[in-house]
């Protein structure tokens, strides 16, 4: 999550793949509702750009820190997703 570059998304999906795990997106959800508060779980999002419903403090709150990097987003859903999608190379 650290290496999530400033002003991208990643998806769950994307991080289960990363961590060898491709199915395991849903794990890597409550990961993020649990993880360590340090990391930019705000930058997680469902593999359609949507924002995330458990995030805490609610989906506001996950929409003014991407806003905070200058990702807009309308009805909690990153727009321009595909563009600023963060896929490292698999």
């Amino acid at each position: 999550m650290a290496t999530i570059p400033y002003g991208r998304v990643i998806t769950y999906g994307d991080i289960a793949a990363l961590a060898g795990h491709p199915y395991a997106s849903r794990i890597v959800g409550g990961i993020a509702h649990y993880g360590d508060a340090s990391l930019p779980w705000h930058r997680l999002v469902n593999r359609f750009g949507g924002l995330a419903r458990g995030f805490p403090g609610g989906m506001e709150v996950q929409a003014q820190l991407l806003a905070q990097e200058g990702i807009s987003c309308t009805d909690y859903i990153v727009d321009d997703f595909k563009d600023l999608r963060w896929q490292p190379n698999f």
